[in-house]
């Protein structure tokens, strides 16, 4: 089964773990990676530290959970997409504009917010962040590209930089334009830019 058309096991996911990240994603955002401390995180969960040190070993790991946890969603919208089955045109459409209306989610662009004014000083933040999300999804999406090639739906070639590209005239200026405060993109923005995104990619990477 390939990795889109399948998805991510959640059935053996523990409660209190999820219960942890929620709570120290709140506290991340909230008061920023350095000020927040694993003691006030276990105050804030109602348990030890010692507790809390059970699921995550240090403050670096349990910020990589939260990150991992914030992004799994948009994975398993990969997962569920379904997108072999799809007109291909209509599959770059669809997976185009899910993929920008998480980017320009409230808890979405607060995190990118967050990653951004703590990496000068926590690098390996930034480090955690890419992983788990950017490059995590541009793998998965260029898994679908490589078989979309041998459908003859594709030219044959870097599948990993075409997967770059399409993500990248995908969210266009939408994001940044949330992301500073410029203003709210409306569903009418998300469709057009989308738009204009597949057909620049089709002309340059369509057979």
């Amino acid at each position: 089964m390939s990795a889109v058309a399948s998805r991510l096991p959640r059935s053996d996911r523990d409660e209190r773990r999820e219960t942890i990240l929620q709570i120290a994603h709140a506290a991340f955002l909230e008061d920023g990676y350095a000020a927040t401390s694993m003691s006030s995180i276990a105050a804030k969960v109602g348990g030890s530290k010692a507790t809390l040190y059970n699921y995550f070993s240090s403050k670096e790991e349990l910020f990589s959970a939260v990150i991992a946890e914030r992004c799994r969603d948009f994975q398993e919208m990969l997962y569920d997409a379904d997108l072999d089955s799809q007109d291909f045109r209509k599959a770059l459409t669809f997976l185009g504009e899910e993929a920008v209306r998480w980017m320009l989610r409230d808890d979405s662009i607060a995190t990118y917010r967050l990653i951004t004014a703590e990496a000068g000083r926590f690098p390996e933040l930034g480090r955690a962040f890419y992983l788990a999300g950017p490059q995590k999804g541009k793998e998965m999406l260029a898994e679908f590209f490589g078989r979309a090639a041998e459908k003859g739906h594709l030219k044959p070639g870097y599948m990993l930089g075409m997967a770059i590209h399409f993500m990248t005239l995908c969210k266009g200026e939408l994001q940044h334009r949330k992301l500073w405060s410029i203003d709210e993109p409306s569903e009418k923005d998300i469709e057009t830019t989308v738009a204009n995104a597949v057909n620049v990619f089709l002309a340059a990477y369509g057979t």
